[in-house]
């Protein structure tokens, strides 16, 4: 089939968090989204409202059709009559069935936040930062039965800062998407699929509730990576008594070994809450109690607003 380069294209989306919303935003500029498939309204939050995702509240106020199917096999026969150039997926949450691959013209496309074959899989934004890996970036993937092992279309990489958390990547990747996108698919007709290597495979597995859990006798950097690759989707937590303390962001004060238990707390200060670890200390700057309203903090305003809550030769622990 061809296209006229730049063409507006007949497509169909799915995608659920705020990261996907980014990108279908960016796509309805330019091209006619015919449906929009999404998970369904769950409940969410303390108070377990049942809320609709992201893609699905910007699908609304764009008038366009939302679908939500409990698998996408079932839409064969409807995404036949959109007769798709396209179907675009990101972050969508549902695995794509193999007859539903074939239906559109080009085929079903993802954008996947890494750099395949490095982090296939749930979570690579979070796997990213806490393998302390220098760069990341998005691939443009052209899906297939396997699990992100489809040929790249094309990739656009951005570093991994100290900065850096699971939301300030996930911002930046995702508007760095949705511009790969949108140049991959006014070129979609010439470009040619690039197979993955065989070498540098690696995994995102999904993020399981106990690694929220802050090992303190693990080393700085790495309890720090944790707490700002978590910061908001699962964020990494401790006790103080029956005080649930999340743990946004933290940097590595230098100190060298301890002879304290880790999980000791070193100081409280208006500049940050330093943690004994195995080797050197976590600075924790930023930060959220079960308590009241929950809202994130900086060490300041914790100062300010909970003073005694955590003492110096406390431990905080975690079950």
């Amino acid at each position: 089939m061809t296209k006229t380069p730049g063409a507006p294209l007949q497509l169909a989306f799915a995608g659920t968090p705020p990261f996907a919303a980014t990108i279908l935003e960016a796509l309805a500029t330019r091209h006619h989204v015919a449906a929009v498939y999404s998970q369904p309204p769950r409940p969410t939050g303390r108070g377990r409202r049942i809320e609709k995702c992201a893609v699905q509240r910007l699908a609304e106020r764009l008038a366009i059709e939302v679908r939500s199917p409990t698998s996408l096999g079932a839409e064969a026969d409807a995404l036949r009559r959109d007769k798709l150039d396209a179907l675009i997926v990101a972050a969508y949450g549902l695995i794509l069935p193999r007859s539903i691959l074939s239906i559109p013209a080009f085929g079903c496309i993802n954008v996947h936040a890494s750099l395949l074959p490095r982090w296939r899989g749930a979570a690579p934004i979070e796997r990213a930062i806490m393998a302390d890996d220098s760069k990341t970036g998005i691939s443009i993937m052209q899906m297939e039965a396997g699990l992100d092992t489809g040929p790249v279309l094309l990739q656009t990489s951005t570093a991994i800062t100290d900065r850096d958390t699971g939301d300030s990547l996930t911002e930046r990747l995702a508007q760095a998407g949705a511009a790969a996108l949108l140049d991959c698919l006014d070129r979609l007709a010439t470009i040619t699929p690039r197979p993955q290597p065989t070498e540098g495979v690696t995994y995102a597995a999904k993020l399981a509730p106990e690694e929220s859990f802050v090992d303190w006798a693990m080393p700085a950097r790495t309890i720090a990576l944790k707490i700002r690759a978590l910061c908001s989707r699962q964020p990494a937590h401790s006790f103080v008594g029956d005080d649930r303390i999340r743990w946004l962001f933290a940097d590595v004060k230098p100190c060298g070994p301890f002879t304290a238990t880790p999980g000791t707390i070193l100081d409280v200060a208006p500049s940050g809450i330093v943690i004994a670890c195995t080797h050197d200390a976590v600075r924790i700057t930023r930060l959220a109690l079960s308590r009241g309203s929950g809202k994130p903090m900086d060490a300041a305003a914790f100062c300010n607003g909970h003073k005694g809550l955590l003492k110096p030769g406390e431990i905080v622990a975690s079950p």
